[in-house]
C-alpha cells in the first residue's frame, strides 16, 4: 500500500552548509563569502578587490569544500526530530544536488546525525527526479522541501501535484532571500514546518 512521501533537500534544510563554506573560504582561500548577500551569484568575492567572482570559479570551490570539509557541517535544529516524526507516517527521500561521487559521503554524513533515509544525488533542476519518484512510488501525497527557488519552479512545472515548501534554515540568509514564487509556503524552522508538512502528507490531497 502506498504511503505519503517527503522529498527533502539537505544543505540549509537538514544540515547547515553556507556558514561553514564561508568560514573555510576565510581560512584557506583568496575569497570571502558574504552570507547576507541576497544574490547567491554575487556572494563569493575576491578578498582583495571585493569583486564578485564568476560562477565558473565558484563550482570548483564548492567541489573542494565537499571533498574536504563535509565533517564541518552540523544539523539544523529540529531537523532530526522532525524527520523521525514524519517517517512514522511517510517515506522520506533526501534529494541533494551533489555529484554521485559524493553519495557515500553524504549518506555517512547524515547517518552521523541518525538520519537514515534514501539519498539521491542530482544535477540541475529537481523537477525531473521528483517526477520520477512520484511516478515510481505512487505516494498518496508528496511534499517537497528545498531552499532554492529555482527547484520549486522546476518541480511546479514537472510535478505540479507536489506540495512545495520553501525553507532556508540559515538565519543569516533567510531574511534577505524572498519566498520562492512557485512554493506553496515559506517556513524556515522545523518546529513550525512539521505541522504544515504532516497536514499535507496525511490529507491525501494533491497540491492545487
Amino acid at each position: 500500500m502506498s504511503r505519503p512521501l517527503l522529498i527533502t533537500d539537505c544543505d540549509e534544510v537538514l544540515l547547515h552548509m553556507m556558514t561553514h563554506f564561508a568560514d573555510w573560504l576565510h581560512e584557506q582561500q583568496d575569497y570571502v563569502f558574504q552570507i547576507e548577500e541576497p544574490d547567491y551569484a554575487r556572494a563569493v568575492r575576491d578578498r582583495v578587490t571585493g569583486e564578485a567572482i564568476p560562477q565558473e570559479r565558484i563550482w570548483p570551490l564548492l567541489d573542494t569544500f565537499f571533498d574536504t570539509q563535509m565533517h564541518r557541517q552540523n544539523i539544523v535544529p529540529g531537523a532530526g526530530e522532525a524527520l523521525a516524526r514524519i517517517a512514522e507516517i511517510a517515506d522520506v527521500v533526501v534529494l541533494t544536488n551533489l555529484g554521485n561521487e559524493y553519495h557515500a559521503n553524504r549518506v555517512e554524513q547524515l547517518q552521523r546525525f541518525d538520519i537514515r533515509h534514501e539519498v539521491l544525488c542530482n544535477h540541475g533542476g529537481k523537477g525531473r527526479p521528483v517526477r520520477e519518484l512520484v511516478d515510481t512510488m505512487q505516494p498518496t501525497a508528496t511534499v517537497f522541501v528545498d531552499d532554492f527557488a529555482v527547484h520549486h519552479e522546476s518541480v511546479a512545472e514537472l510535478a505540479p501535484e507536489v506540495w512545495r515548501l520553501h525553507m532556508i534554515a540559515e538565519p543569516r540568509m533567510a531574511p534577505v532571500r524572498p519566498p520562492a514564487p512557485h512554493a506553496h509556503a515559506r517556513i524556515d524552522h522545523w518546529d513550525e514546518a512539521l505541522p504544515w508538512i504532516i497536514d499535507k502528507l496525511v490529507s491525501g490531497v494533491p497540491a492545487p
